[in-house]
């Protein structure tokens, strides 16, 4: 397969006339030359955090704070959960699923609620699927070893030491909310060396060191923050720091589209363009070790075309600025996964 169009090429997103190269679902040659397209060929995004079991209650709870929202075990989420059949989550997370494979979502880190059942859940959403999740269960250590790895909720909600010491064990990944209401939960949560953190709303500077010198990605959600009131994170400081990588959070809150996560981190944070692209493909990629999220040679070819001449695109300055500020799925013209 060929692909042709304007390639924003490798970990700057340097925009080049040419084509991309695929053989057995791998990139094996970007090539620079003359064409006629007028496509925009990018990686496919990685949505580092998502809750899609809320799938079943969008737009539920309306002016309830962010513990009444999603505390466990009795916030409002959890009580929802518990109600639905199975059939009825694997129903709503199949339908959240296709919606990001339709704007170009190649994979998720996923965490997911409700112990061995969740995992196996999701994993009936996911049939038939071409997106990737990275499941990360919660609640026991049965839902790790069932999954990729263990998402905590955080730390001021249980201890997770010998959990977290299970999953180093059995070599899958760990991740932890903090930060997210204040800092007091920051601390403790880096004592279990985690594998990431998400939210970082209120790193302190000690936190924000530990981070620096540990080397700890930081996943951030910041329409879910602003939706619960929690406030945002400082994105450009977490930046200076280490990779941050952009996730969309809870589907009772936001739709998974990346690229409303982009715009409007793109247009509240002072942040170049190229870094938030960065944020919503390979940034995530890498925390879960997933070998897309660059237009690269040896890279999987989770792939995303845009419609270059379609009435939103038509006559941009700026391709990475635009893919990250105002492209949508109408601009959508095909995903590879």
């Amino acid at each position: 397969m060929q692909l042709e169009g304007t390639v924003l090429r490798g970990r700057d997103f340097e925009p080049v006339e040419g084509r991309v190269v695929v053989e057995d679902g791998t990139i094996t040659a970007v090539e620079e030359t003359a064409t006629d397209s007028t496509d925009i060929i990018l990686p496919a995004f990685v949505n580092a955090h998502t809750h899609l079991g809320d799938s079943i209650a969008k737009e539920a709870g309306g002016g309830l704070s962010l513990d009444e929202l999603v505390a466990p075990p009795d916030g409002l989420k959890h009580r929802l959960l518990r109600a639905a059949s199975t059939e009825e989550k694997a129903a709503a997370m199949a339908r959240s699923l296709r919606m990001m494979e339709q704007s170009g979502t190649a994979a998720c880190l996923e965490f997911r609620e409700g112990g061995v059942e969740g995992v196996e859940t999701i994993r009936m959403a996911l049939d038939g699927r071409d997106i990737e999740a990275v499941i990360l269960g919660r609640e026991t250590a049965d839902a790790m070893r069932e999954a990729d790895g263990f998402g905590a909720s955080g730390a001021r909600d249980a201890e997770f030491g010998e959990l977290r010491t299970e999953t180093a064990a059995a070599g899958k990944l760990f991740g932890i909310h903090a930060g997210e209401r204040d800092p007091h939960d920051v601390a403790p949560a880096l004592d279990l060396d985690p594998d990431f953190l998400v939210h970082m709303v209120y790193p302190e500077p000690s936190h924000l060191q530990r981070v620096e010198d540990n080397e700890i990605p930081i996943v951030v959600c910041p329409r879910s923050n602003l939706v619960t009131g929690v406030g945002v994170p400082p994105i450009r400081e977490l930046v200076e720091r280490t990779t941050v990588a952009l996730g969309t959070d809870n589907v009772m809150l936001n739709s998974p589209s990346m690229f409303r996560e982009m715009e409007f981190t793109s247009k509240l944070a002072d942040v170049p363009a190229v870094e938030i692209l960065r944020m919503a493909t390979v940034n995530g990629a890498d925390i879960a070790d997933l070998n897309y999220g660059l237009v690269e040679e040896g890279r999987d070819a989770k792939l995303l075309v845009l419609d270059g001449d379609s009435d939103n695109l038509a006559g941009v300055q700026d391709v990475v600025r635009a893919v990250v500020r105002r492209a949508g799925m109408a601009d959508v013209k095909n995903v590879y996964l």
